[in-house]
């Protein structure tokens, strides 16, 4: 959730990856969004690891939004332990569906083809 941590990582270990979190914002009241954090630790580590973001994406548009704040991959929490909750495998295999449908759309709006190649412009 820091810059200063990212530029401290890549210097002293250089990861392979670095997640952004906040643990879902419930740790601690007003946390600030992951979302928020991304730019900032994407600017710091440039390409040279991977970004993960894990905290509040529940649709695919969430997807899109932490691709085009810099994350190369995102993680879920919520959105599969309810579907899994909710209807066993089969709930988890159609949440998954409905997020690919979601990040589609987005992405036909947002005119980009490949999810690869998301950037900020999705989100001006």
């Amino acid at each position: 959730m820091d810059r200063e941590d990212a530029r401290i990582a890549m210097a002293e270990v250089a990861p392979e990856g670095i997640v952004v979190s906040n643990h879902g914002g419930r740790q601690l009241d007003g946390t600030p969004a992951t979302l928020d954090a991304l730019p900032a630790i994407r600017e710091e580590v440039g390409d040279r690891t991977t970004v993960f973001v894990d905290g509040g994406i529940r649709s695919g548009l969430d997807i899109v939004k932490a691709m085009a704040q810099g994350a190369d991959a995102c993680l879920l929490g919520r959105a599969w332990a309810f579907a899994l909750a909710a209807q066993g495998e089969a709930g988890v295999k159609a949440m998954l569906g409905t997020m690919r449908q979601e990040m589609h759309v987005a992405q036909a709006l947002t005119g980009f083809t490949r999810a690869r190649d998301i950037d900020g412009s999705a989100i001006a």
